[in-house]
């Protein structure tokens, strides 16, 4: 593969009339021609079904694939606790700019100031969309819609549908595509899983599936392919993520040719139900929302980390984020919050189940909401996440404090694409958490469903009739040997995988070992040993995987062992790259805390002189040594200072 010089295409001139500008200067297809394009939408998630719907009422023909049994089933729906959108309903100084600020100074100024403000900006319109498709949102007595506070941000801009805010977003997206299905203009298949892009050249035409319940694989073509199939959280084995979810759509087309920017920047969210036993395969969120009147606190003495939480003191309590961090108190944005959480179980501190000897967890208390505001207003605010909780651990939060520990939970790492959410593969687009464009090295809370939409509904319409107005419709005959070579490469690995010399381990036990190694050297601390010692251990691991991964069944049927195979497969290569990243970055920046540099009080350290850039990584055809393209970062708006949440 040549080298090249990385472009992403973000317009001049005010920040403010970017977008705008850039939509004047973008081609269209005429609605009579529209027909004759097909595009391809993998996913269909937020980010995928926004975008299909969007791109079927424009008239484009429009396949959309997804692996579950539906497109309700998207882990999308698994988000509880809001959409961030710069409405300033509460008339509390908020606005698009300071949204776009929070969003950069959130991310630790590692993301691209147009993208940014293009999301905030775009923000209000995806809340109109919502509203118009009869999403419930929260609405105040008068019939306002309401708004509460998520981490890293001083004013109240979070749209919610009590703890359900993805799944009834994902409704109206699902719905809107629902529509287009009935109209023809989009064709979905469920239970039907990409292997591999099809290529002509550097350009995308197409992907290999694999019917997921009779094991046929397909050659699927098209003017132009769109990747929404979300993040790679699950490459740790133990995340807030479905079992399902996987890398396995990105991950292929980068060895097609697609570069990965920032694979190290994995989000670990503060509020999770801690792991309870060191045989657990999931963990679960518990919605940010619950930091706006739930109280962070940790037992101060060592010796009170065996006692109930009842019989504690208060005076022999610590409230350690609102000591810490006075201004923004238990609502620091998620990575600040894990590393203190992390800090205090280090210290001896933690409560609950012992892994590894260490109490992991502190407690997450509302008495102080119930006492002041009363028990049905929390009930309203927070019932099913509270019934959520009960369910899980069998205690009731209503009587008792939660408790909470820092897990997996997002990847602001992903595909890397240009300001059309083009990849550097020509004519392949990635949209929502599969790319890697808005929030830099911290998401903030609440804005994974905002550019997911954003991605969907607004910018891969424009983006994508832009470029296919460049060019003619292919003539699908013409490309059936490159089809058919991409079957034979998808057959030839599905062979290998089935065919290991002593198979013997599965797939889920090899997942698990990868898990805990990537977790102890590149979760919520990094340090070079550790990661120079990570690596070598997951390659000798993902040899072992080649020789002993054991699969039972067929490949020509339903089988569910060869799925995780493959996924985990990817995640062996995938978890090396994430290594051999947070190597490189000599530097610690929001989620990336590299212990070298770290300050006294255990803050992020930048490094602004050397590695204000986004890490894009090609494949080289020796997974052991990607090659390292920088876009380098400019910031014309903003300047870059040292995040101060005290």
């Amino acid at each position: 593969m040549s080298e090249f010089e990385l472009d992403s295409h973000a317009p001049k001139g005010p920040l403010q009339d970017r977008w705008k500008q850039h939509k004047f200067n973008s081609r269209v297809v005429s609605p009579a021609n529209r027909k004759k394009y097909t595009v391809i939408v993998v996913g269909t998630g937020l980010a995928g079904a926004s975008a299909a719907a969007s791109l079927g009422e424009m008239g484009y023909k429009v396949k959309t694939f997804c692996f579950q049994d539906s497109p309700r089933r998207a882990h999308s729906i698994a988000a509880q606790g809001g959409i961030n959108a710069a409405k300033n309903y509460q008339n509390d100084g908020d606005s698009v700019w300071r949204l776009f600020y929070d969003t950069i100074k959130g991310g630790d100024f590692r993301a691209r100031e147009s993208n940014v403000f293009r999301l905030a900006e775009l923000s209000t319109s995806i809340i109109d969309q919502a509203v118009a498709q009869g999403v419930p949102f929260a609405r105040e007595y008068s019939g306002y819609l309401a708004n509460r506070s998520f981490g890293g941000a001083q004013v109240s801009r979070t749209f919610y549908a009590r703890g359900q805010t993805g799944q009834q977003l994902l409704l109206g997206a699902y719905q809107a595509m629902s529509r287009q299905i009935a109209a023809g203009s989009v064709t979905h298949r469920s239970r039907c899983e990409m292997q591999d892009l099809i290529m002509d050249g550097d350009r995308a035409i197409g992907i290999v599936t694999r019917d997921l319940v009779t094991g046929e694989l397909e050659s699927h073509l098209a003017d132009c392919v769109v990747l929404c199939t979300g993040g790679y959280s699950n490459a740790f084995y133990l995340s807030t993520n479905a079992k399902g979810c996987n890398a396995s759509a990105i991950w292929r087309a980068h060895k097609k040719g697609a570069l990965f920017a920032n694979p190290c920047f994995t989000q670990i969210h503060p509020t999770c139900i801690p792991q309870q036993g060191e045989l657990q395969s999931k963990l679960t969120l518990m919605s940010e929302s619950l930091r706006n009147d739930g109280r962070v606190w940790a037992p101060k003495n060592k010796a009170d980390a065996d006692k109930r939480p009842e019989d504690i003191a208060e005076a022999d309590r610590d409230y350690f984020l609102e000591r810490i961090y006075p201004s923004f108190g238990n609502l620091v944005p998620r990575d600040i919050a894990s590393r203190a959480v992390k800090q205090i179980c280090d210290e001896g501190r933690g409560v609950g189940a012992e892994i590894d000897g260490r109490k992991l967890g502190v407690y997450l208390d509302f008495a102080d909401a119930i006492r002041n505001q009363g028990l049905e207003a929390v009930r309203e605010k927070y019932g099913n996440l509270f019934e959520m909780y009960q369910r899980i651990t069998a205690e009731d939060p209503y009587q008792t404090p939660m408790r909470i520990y820092p897990a997996v939970h997002y990847t602001m790492g992903g595909l890397w694409v240009d300001y059309n959410l083009m990849t550097s593969i020509d004519g392949l687009f990635a949209g929502g958490e599969a790319n890697f464009s808005d929030h830099g090295a911290n998401r903030l809370g609440a804005s994974a469903l905002m550019q997911g939409l954003a991605d969907g509904y607004f910018i891969l319409p424009t983006t994508v009739s832009d470029y296919l107005a460049r060019r003619k419709p292919i003539k699908t005959e013409q490309y059936q040997s490159q089809a058919n070579a991409a079957i034979e490469e998808a057959q030839s690995r599905i062979n290998r995988l089935m065919n290991a010399p002593d198979a013997s381990v599965t797939a889920d036990d090899f997942h698990r070992q990868l898990g805990q190694i990537l977790w102890h050297a590149c979760g919520m601390a990094r340090e070079r040993d550790t990661l120079l010692s990570a690596i070598d251990k997951i390659r000798a691991l993902r040899d072992e995987f080649w020789h002993k991964v054991k699969i039972t069944g067929e490949a020509e049927q339903l089988n569910q062992t060869l799925e995780r195979a493959g996924r985990v497969a990817d995640f062996f290569e995938l978890a090396e790259l994430m290594c051999l990243d947070a190597l490189d970055r000599e530097e610690s920046c929001g989620c990336h805390a590299r212990e070298e540099h770290l300050t006294e009080d255990g803050e992020a350290r930048r490094n602004d002189m050397d590695y204000s850039y986004v890490a894009a990584w090609q494949y080289s055809g020796d997974i052991s040594k990607p090659a390292l393209f920088r876009e380098y970062l400019h910031f014309d708006f903003v300047r870059p200072s040292i995040r101060n949440y005290q």
